[in-house]
């Protein structure tokens, strides 16, 4: 009975498994496939050290069982040049090798360098541009706009094959990781940030992004398709996408903006085209500072007074005090009450009473031996002993 219930419970670990994609070891990019083929390489030189230890384990523990009358006992045995040199030679050569690969891939596989190829037979062609697209972490769900297309589009992706896609990558609020597996590696997105992501895409078909970094209540449903279509498949989508959206300026952008979960797909035309600069400086709500605005003040050494009249620009998250939820990365609780009224937020300081005064010496008071107690007119050192003056004149009397 107890077989079965292990042979059952195999099976369905095996059936469960089964449903898992195995996305990052046959990617469909060919960044994603470079990063592959390092992750296998590594993988094997690693393996040509932890294969041999282990077996190596379990043969000597079975050769020199106690059961064993006829292995070979040496008790005396302490040092052996040759095993020496097999010892430390070979894990020394895997560690250069591998340091050398990951030099290489380091810089090959920069996601700010970009793309010199298509895949591995076919480099990019002289004058070819990259397709740019503008990506924005928002709570919870992707904005992506299209600045040579003029469109925008929340939660769904997609760009042509074998062309090449430069990403411009950013939050709104807290720190997020755009992430594609079958097209390249992950890449953090942050608030006043720009990251940058070069890559490509060799195969059509539809492909799962998602945020990989916590980011909150929405988290786990931060997810989108990635379409990668031939050009005239994506020629098609972007005349839907213009035909099906509506317009999105910065009144739009700051209803999206707001918290919400499982956000359908959605489609824009008519796109501000200075929105995504304003998002990068956080400053899209009316009368707020841009961040390029704050560096410039700050490189001319600041405004000094005349900058009071800044405060109320630099009160990015301010705007949603009013809103029933919390926002995110706020400081005040769901209680209702105004942001950063008065910075801190807290407990006011005690006021200082008489008796928080340091108490004087008495004769009560021990004393070392051999030295006489501190009258009120002596000053105290940090210790708790005269002051200096104090001491010269005592010693002058004596």
């Amino acid at each position: 009975m107890k077989s079965l219930l292990r042979a059952l419970a195999l099976l369905s670990a095996a059936v469960l498994l089964s449903g898992c994609e195995w996305t990052v070891m046959r990617p469909a990019g060919d960044i994603a496939m470079q990063q592959r083929d390092l992750i296998v390489l590594s993988t094997i030189l690693m393996l040509l050290i932890i294969v041999p230890v282990i077996f190596l384990t379990f043969f000597f523990a079975w050769k020199y069982r106690a059961s064993n009358t006829e292995a070979e006992y040496a008790p005396d045995w302490h040092h052996s040049t040759r095993l020496e040199l097999i010892i430390w030679s070979a894990p020394l050569a895997i560690i250069l090798v591998l340091g050398t690969v990951t030099w290489i891939a380091t810089h090959k596989l920069d996601p700010y360098r970009p793309l010199d190829r298509i895949d591995a037979n076919t480099p990019i062609a002289e004058g070819v541009e990259p397709l740019v697209v503008e990506v924005v972490a928002l709570d919870w769900k992707w904005l992506f706009l299209y600045p040579e297309q003029g469109i925008a589009t929340v939660n769904e992706l997609a760009a042509p094959v074998n062309t090449p896609i430069q990403f411009k990558i950013t939050s709104s609020s807290m720190m997020n990781s755009f992430f594609i597996p079958a097209l390249a590696g992950q890449i953090y997105a942050m608030t006043g940030m720009e990251t940058k992501l070069h890559a490509v895409i060799n195969r059509e078909g539809v492909y799962k992004g998602f945020s990989g970094n916590y980011s909150g209540d929405g988290f786990s449903h931060m997810r989108f398709d990635f379409h990668g279509m031939s050009e005239d498949g994506f020629d098609a989508w972007v005349e839907k996408v213009r035909a099906e959206g509506v317009a999105f300026g910065r009144d739009e952008y700051l209803e999206l903006e707001k918290p919400s979960e499982r956000e359908p797909a959605r489609y824009f035309s008519d796109v501000d085209p200075a929105l995504y600069e304003a998002i990068l400086n956080m400053c899209v709500a009316p009368g707020t500072m841009c961040v390029h605005e704050m560096a410039h003040i700050d490189s001319l050494g600041g405004g000094g007074v005349d900058s009071t009249e800044n405060y109320a620009r630099l009160r990015y998250d301010n705007r949603r005090a009013d809103q029933p939820s919390e926002a995110p990365g706020a400081t005040f609780p769901e209680a209702g009450r105004d942001a950063r009224d008065t910075e801190p937020q807290g407990f006011e300081p005690r006021p200082v009473s008489p008796e928080d005064t340091v108490p004087q010496p008495t004769e009560e008071l021990d004393i070392d031996e051999g030295t006489e107690p501190m009258r009120p007119s002596q000053t105290r050192t940090t210790e708790g002993a005269p002051g200096k003056a104090a001491a010269d004149a005592e010693a002058e009397r004596r």
